[in-house]
């Protein structure tokens, strides 16, 4: 071995040893020997699982530093900052659930909700207006709209998305359904109470909002099947979302995530067709939280892709 050859060079590849300890405790879990430099971090995940299969491994986070962040799957073991021996630090991110299941249960949710307040089911506005009909013919509306909502994202969840990460945690399909269920309840509540009043200024106003929500939601479905064509099934590729020849694309010439565009103008619509203060404020507090991700989205893009288009915004053209 000459001086300075790094021990890299000259050990065999089948000799790398990977060892994992607790981020919090620096406990040592597990000592891997005999693991392949091509190794990726999710094959070391599944060697990790085989010595503590409570750990399976969507749960695992392994990281370089106790507080750094977590190793994509797809990272390959020669190609990180480690020696021959790495060491691995393992975080636990508890009990996992498929984000297919999480987005069905939202979803399915909201749909059931605002039907049974649609149809009066006994016990919510009293007796006399059991199974009673309104005579409004925006509430009727509102409820196809409501229900063509969340039935295309049922099956956009089933047939159109592709998720980067297989699962999330469980506690958080308690939160979200507490959001989206909670505000169907509301919402539904007083759109179809027996003593809901239509909006201000009649059909105008509810053509007006019918015609946003509809452009809105074609344009939201359009821009769901853009993404999906750029990432292969199975894939994680990540690459810089183009106008097709589909109009509605047309958008990601000046935000960069133009579905969350989409679907708070559908809300917007929705509010303006009901006149209904909770719908308004659902709209407000999806706004808030899409521009957040929107934010993060943005940030992820300017990061990966030198050339990314610098007119373009987050989620609000030309100002947000």
């Amino acid at each position: 071995m000459h001086e300075g050859e790094s021990v890299r060079q000259w050990l065999p590849e089948a000799s790398w040893l990977v060892e994992i300890l607790d981020a919090k405790t620096r406990e040592k879990l597990c000592f891997l020997d005999k693991v392949e430099p091509q190794a990726t971090i999710a094959e070391i995940k599944n060697l990790f699982t085989k010595s503590h299969p409570q750990w399976y491994p969507a749960r695992q986070s392994l990281r370089l530093d106790p507080k750094g962040k977590s190793l994509k799957d797809e990272d390959v073991l020669q190609k990180l900052p480690v020696g021959t021996t790495a060491t691995l630090y393992f975080r636990d991110l508890g009990a996992q659930i498929s984000w297919v299941t999480v987005f069905l249960t939202e979803y399915a949710g909201p749909l059931f909700i605002y039907l049974l307040f649609y149809f009066r089911v006994p016990f919510i506005y009293g007796h006399k207006y059991d199974f009673t009909s309104s005579r409004h013919t925006v509430v009727h509306l509102a409820c196809i709209c409501h229900s063509f909502h969340y039935i295309k994202r049922l099956l956009e969840t089933l047939f159109v998305h592709r998720f980067s990460h297989g699962t999330m945690p469980l506690r958080n399909i308690f939160k979200n359904c507490t959001y989206y269920w909670g505000f169907a309840a509301w919402m539904a509540y007083y759109i179809n109470h027996p003593l809901y009043t239509p909006p201000t200024y009649g059909a105008q106003q509810v053509k007006l909002a019918l015609a946003i929500f509809v452009i809105c939601q074609l344009g939201n479905f359009s821009i769901h099947m853009a993404l999906r064509d750029l990432r292969p099934a199975g894939s994680k590729t990540r690459k810089i979302p183009y106008p097709t020849k589909n109009p509605f694309t047309w958008l990601f010439l000046l935000v960069s995530c133009p579905n969350y565009t989409y679907e708070v103008g559908s809300w917007i619509g929705f509010a303006i067709m009901t006149q209904c203060l909770p719908v308004a404020l659902f709209s407000l507090v999806g706004f808030t939280q899409m521009t957040i991700w929107a934010k993060g989205k943005h940030r992820s893009y300017l990061k990966e892709f030198r050339d990314y288009p610098p007119l373009r915004m987050p989620i609000i053209p030309f100002l947000l």
